[in-house]
């Protein structure tokens, strides 16, 4: 691979990694979301009495069994894309030793 297209694949390597790394963001945010929606359901759940309301109670179970559900998938998207991201690092330095065995070749040629 010649030295421009080292730099190009670098730089592709490069914004496929920042990519990676807002969508972990994005990710991490929705699951404090529901983290956040959990707590307050929690909160009202302990809040009731036990003989309060027995549908209302089921249905805040249910929700709570829903999110944890969502939970779930956002921890197994945040493993893939993060996975995804140990790819790019890896490979983004096997380009980087490309490019200065690249170098290091010009300059014996030149000097």
């Amino acid at each position: 691979m010649g030295f421009a297209a080292s730099q190009a694949r670098l730089m592709m390597l490069t914004a496929r990694k920042s990519d990676l790394e807002l969508r972990l963001q994005f990710n991490n945010q929705a699951r404090l979301r529901l983290a956040n929606m959990m707590s307050g359901l929690m909160l009202t759940l302990s809040s009731q009495t036990t003989f309060e309301n027995q549908a209302v109670t089921q249905r805040m179970q249910n929700v709570i069994s829903y999110i944890q559900q969502q939970d779930k998938m956002l921890e197994m998207e945040a493993r893939r894309i993060e996975s995804q991201h140990e790819a790019v690092s890896t490979e983004i330095q096997a380009v980087r030793k490309v490019i200065q065995k690249n170098i290091a070749s010009t300059f014996k040629i030149m000097g």
